[in-house]
């Protein structure tokens, strides 16, 4: 089969819409609002979508992973957005090296766990 995609876009939840969309400009992604209960959020050519909806077993284990090019810049300016102080439930977990990589990790206002990481 010949997948000729350009892109995948993971639905993900939000306990509190308002908040995670705050948060989500917040960390750099561009807000595009689709409706009064989603958004996608863009940062170059990667995308997710942002819905106004709870079901705490999908959002507890909900996981994205982003590549960047560099995970130390991205921590370093990372932590230059006071986010655990802006929003009470946002957990920063600092880098952690594997054989295959290094990378950090957010837990976002409703839970979900992005990996923030760079590949070998």
């Amino acid at each position: 089969m010949n997948h000729q995609a350009k892109s995948i876009r993971p639905f993900i939840g939000a306990k509190d819409f308002d908040i995670s969309r705050a948060f989500y400009r917040d960390l750099g992604f561009e807000e595009t609002v689709l409706s009064s209960a989603m958004s996608v959020f863009k940062t170059e050519a990667l995308a997710f979508y942002l819905q106004d909806a709870y079901v705490q077993d999908w959002v507890d284990n909900t996981m994205v992973f982003m590549e960047v090019a560099d995970v130390n810049q991205f921590w370093n300016e990372l932590q230059t957005l006071n986010l655990t102080s802006k929003y009470k439930e946002v957990r920063l977990v600092p880098i952690k090296e594997y054989d295959w990589g290094k990378e950090c990790f957010i837990h976002d206002p409703s839970g979900i766990l992005w990996h923030i990481g760079m590949f070998y």
